[in-house]
């Protein structure tokens, strides 16, 4: 399969996947124009959306793609049902979309009903996890996130991580504000500004190095620990997480 993105809003991007026979799987169309575009543009034939919560700037243009590809199969969570969802999937559930399997599992916290795909290496993550940060908690708990992002991080190393947002460069700098002398962090910085001068793409990311740059995913890191506890001891991981979260939302 080929992996494709779209930019959409100021910061979205929309991530299609094709076959060889140019069929297509849509993910999170926010608006329906640059798809449609994109599909005119290379031949694609749309097979299935999905959709991976309820927030506008990832439902909004579901209305006018099943308009135009009566045939299309939207999975979505329970939360999407009004969004215009056709087939609903909760965890362990399979969508089996371009001959391929989507193992579909819950990832409540940004949204409580919110969900991810996984085909190896594809993992469409929509708002749980993005590179160097992760989503705020519109609905669920800092634990509920915490424990969503440790799936995440038991999946293989070389998985792909196909999010929602073009966040990274503002996630690092957060980053840096923590550990400033980290030097994954550092260089992954560098980088990571490198391609948004150029108005580049910094997605999407493997799963391995996001485990050494993110630090959302650090939180049992004797560093990262060390400078918690300059500001407060905080002895459970997930409340080191909660820390972090709310740490992120002020800065």
């Amino acid at each position: 399969m080929n992996l494709n993105s779209i930019p959409a809003f100021d910061d979205n991007y929309i991530w299609v996947l094709t076959n060889n026979e140019n069929r297509c799987l849509i993910v999170d169309p926010g608006e329906a124009a640059p798809v449609l575009q994109a599909i005119a543009e290379h031949n694609w034939v749309p097979e299935a959306i999905l959709l991976t919560h309820h927030h506008h700037d990832h439902v909004g243009g579901v209305k006018e793609l099943v308009q135009r590809f009566p045939q299309i199969v939207v999975y979505g969570p329970a939360e999407t049902q009004d969004k215009g969802t056709t087939r609903v999937v909760e965890e362990g559930d399979i969508a089996l979309v371009l001959g391929h399997e989507f193992s579909v599992f819950a990832t409540p916290g940004h949204t409580l009903g919110h969900i991810c795909y996984f085909s190896h290496p594809y993992l469409f993550c929509g708002d749980t996890l993005f590179s160097g940060g992760c989503g705020r908690l519109f609905e669920g708990t800092a634990l509920q996130m915490y424990q969503s992002l440790k799936k995440i991080s038991a999946l293989p190393d070389d998985t792909l991580i196909c999010c929602a947002h073009e966040y990274t460069l503002a996630n690092m700098k957060f980053a840096l504000s923590i550990l400033p002398h980290d030097p994954s962090i550092n260089d992954y910085y560098r980088k990571v500004n490198e391609l948004r001068v150029k108005n580049q793409m910094t997605l999407p990311v493997i799963l391995k190095n996001e485990r050494r740059n993110n630090i959302f995913l650090r939180t049992q890191d004797i560093d990262l620990i060390n400078e918690i506890n300059k500001e407060t001891m905080l002895q459970q991981p997930e409340a080191r997480f909660a820390w972090l979260r709310s740490k992120k939302d002020t800065f």
